[in-house]
């Protein structure tokens, strides 16, 4: 499996899923700091629902801290479903993945 690595300009969004929540957060690999991060644990309703938000939700913080585009870390899951979901949220809000 190859490394994938971010920076503060060009962070790693690494998601993680479970049965009934999904996290998200935003990484900048080197300095090992967490620059924004999100969930839809606050949210009521489908996890498929919730994704689409949590991920517009991470957009507009990267967008407050002036990031333009992230690598996007499905952790070895399928890009389907909610995953696809938090991605097309982060996209609609601004960031280039």
């Amino acid at each position: 499996m190859k490394k994938i690595t971010g920076t503060n300009l060009k962070p790693r969004i690494s998601v993680y899923r479970s049965n009934r929540f999904i996290s998200g957060q935003a990484i900048d690999d080197t300095k090992g700091n967490t620059i924004a991060t999100t969930s839809t644990l606050k949210l009521d309703g489908k996890i498929s629902d919730n994704a689409k938000k949590a991920g517009q939700e991470l957009g507009k913080t990267l967008k407050t801290k002036k990031v333009e585009s992230a690598i996007f870390d499905r952790n070895g899951k399928k890009y389907h479903g909610s995953i696809a979901a938090f991605a097309d949220g982060i996209r609609e809000s601004g960031i280039k993945i």
